[in-house]
């Protein structure tokens, strides 16, 4: 028998004992010891609270339901951008959207400097694959294989081919609920359009109500596909070595919601499960980042975390049983975004760039360049991607009605100023008194102490993870903007018209 010195003994312990599930087990702990499969469900244009779990009394989610029923529910979840390419670059590289150059844009390309949690996971043993969106809109071209792995039709498909002595991690990139909706589809599917809660900012009519039920009924279609890729785990005795994850990547694509950053463009549903690692039926109100998903992958799997990765990973919320509190290492988030689509004035080619800061009291915003607007000219012809009209906003009924009913009156003048006006370089709102933040305090004096703590805290974490806005504004917005923009951006309705007439 080999003699092994006790120091040497000693080093493997810690090295075991520092790894995740992976050393420290006895032989009757197989399943504790078997590095889990990952399921990574993401909606397009799922924001929050659009869920049964959260109380919406019209969009049922069951699937989501379940899965925060049997894990956590996450009632303080961010996006770093609520657009859709820089907040799936984010997720991906477990980096604040900032730091990814012209992966900071929308339809854009990243560079391959930055890593994938899905390549590093390949790298280490794990079996990778995607449907339909993760990573984009863009040019991936320039990777050997996509930043979320390998493209499949289907799940089941993945499932049939993967090795099955490998544990896996598959992305399920659903294009529902974006934008365009089948008219009518919500109030058909037997939907009580009085019953939707509708933001304040929207006036309340029939389109609307019937524009938000059709969202929901397409928020519904991909929580039906979440449930059967659930059953497939399940029949295959799978899924209770799975972490499942269901998300999406920002806020509904409405006016004031995505591409914005109140709680309507940048907080998402979030749920785990995992079970024998999260206590069922567990709610988080830590603040979290959809960046803190790459370690979070990385460290149950037993992989190190990169140190570019500027994300958290949740396994200290996961093992806390104490949910009364928010950790002091989360009690806030920070977010922002740079151009959607080059929507401004030609020759302009820029975005409207924002950070904030959101705690459990206030949301802070900064928008760097008031002179622009935040949503897109409406001055359609004079649009930097032609016959563009409020291109940071979707193209829809609510859009529509908004702009058109904009003079019926006070309130509908107010809503569309709300939505579509200039605004000024600040904006401080107090959540408890107005959580749908449309009444800005930051000029008021009473919050002047706050503004500047906020301001302060923000600027510092900026700083720290390299944003160029926090270093020298001017010099990065010549540096955003730069990045060529590769989509074609909404069109004012005329265009089809003008289209037409041109044939």
């Amino acid at each position: 028998m080999i003699s092994i010195p006790k120091f040497f003994v000693v080093l493997i312990w810690l090295a075991c004992s520092s790894l995740p599930n992976t050393c420290n087990a006895t032989e009757s702990d197989d399943e504790v010891t078997k590095r889990p499969n990952i399921l990574f469900a993401i909606a397009d244009d799922w924001g929050w609270p659009h869920a049964s779990a959260y109380g919406d009394p019209v969009c049922k989610t069951p699937s989501f339901d379940r899965v925060a029923r049997e894990g956590i529910l996450f009632e303080n979840a961010f996006v770093s951008s609520p657009s859709c390419t820089p907040s799936r670059n984010a997720i991906l590289t477990g980096q604040h959207f900032w730091r990814l150059g012209g992966g900071a844009n929308l339809h854009s390309v990243l560079d391959t400097k930055h890593q994938s949690f899905m390549h590093i996971l390949a790298a280490a043993g794990y079996a990778t694959g995607h449907k339909r969106k993760m990573w984009g809109p863009g040019n991936a071209s320039n990777w050997e294989v996509n930043p979320a792995g390998p493209k499949f039709e289907y799940f089941g498909d993945f499932l049939k081919r993967r090795d099955p002595k490998k544990p896996f991690c598959f992305c399920f990139g659903a294009y529902d609920p974006h934008r365009g909706y089948e008219a009518g589809s919500g109030k058909g599917s037997g939907m009580n359009l009085d019953k939707i809660k509708m933001f304040d900012c929207f006036p309340d009519s029939k389109q609307i109500r019937s524009d938000i039920a059709d969202y929901y009924f397409e928020v519904q279609r991909f929580d039906r596909e979440v449930g059967e890729a659930i059953k497939m785990l399940e029949d295959l005795g799978e899924l209770e070595n799975t972490i499942v994850v269901v998300t999406g990547d920002h806020g509904m694509p409405f006016p004031r919601c995505k591409s914005n950053l109140y709680d309507s463009g940048t907080r998402v549903p979030m749920a785990v499960r995992w079970p024998n690692r999260i206590r069922p039926g567990r709610v988080a109100k830590d603040f979290v980042s959809t960046t803190d998903l790459a370690p979070t992958f990385l460290e149950v799997a037993g992989i190190a975390i990169p140190d570019a990765m500027t994300g958290k990973s949740w396994l200290p919320i996961f093992k806390r049983d104490d949910d009364s509190s928010i950790d002091a290492q989360r009690d806030h988030v920070i977010f922002g975004k740079e151009r959607h689509a080059p929507s401004q004035e030609a020759p302009d080619n820029g975005g409207y760039p924002m950070r904030a800061i959101r705690t459990a009291e206030y949301l802070l915003i900064e928008n760097f360049r008031p002179d622009r607007w935040p949503n897109g000219t409406p001055n359609y012809l004079k649009a930097n991607i032609p016959y563009a009209w409020l291109a940071d906003t979707d193209n829809g009924p609510t859009k529509t009605y908004i702009v058109k009913n904009r003079e019926k009156d006070a309130h509908h003048q107010r809503c569309y100023d709300l939505c579509f006006a200039k605004r000024p370089r600040f904006e401080l709102y107090d959540i408890a008194k107005d959580p749908e933040q449309l009444n800005n305090l930051a000029d008021s004096p009473d919050h002047v102490a706050i503004k500047d703590e906020l301001h302060s805290l923000l600027l510092k974490e900026l700083l720290e993870t390299d944003d160029p806005r926090a270093k020298d504004s001017d010099a990065a917005t010549t540096y955003f903007d730069a990045f060529k923009y590769l989509g074609s951006g909404p069109r004012h309705p005329s265009w089809k018209k003008k289209q037409k007439a041109a044939k």
